[in-house]
């Protein structure tokens, strides 16, 4: 799994997260837990394959918020079951 995060500017409520969820979700349909905090101002999400980061900040800004950075990474899922 491959964890994407976007460093965001912009969101001041809880209908701008959702508003950047939904187009996460347009823009990459393979995305999973998609998530957004204006607190943190940051969304992510995770992914089988890897995203192309240019398509997806090109969605993003065209909402009217700002992608200020994108970086994947590999995700490994944590928890009891998870562990050796």
């Amino acid at each position: 799994m491959i964890k994407t995060i976007l460093k965001m500017e912009g969101m001041m409520c809880s209908m701008c997260e959702a508003h950047i969820c939904d187009t996460i979700r347009k823009a990459v349909p393979a995305a999973k837990k998609v998530t957004a905090s204006k607190s943190k101002r940051e969304a992510s999400f995770l992914t089988e394959e890897a995203v192309d980061l240019d398509a997806l900040k090109a969605a993003v800004d065209a909402t009217g918020y700002t992608c200020m950075d994108i970086r994947s990474e590999p995700y490994e899922k944590k928890g009891w079951f998870g562990r050796k």
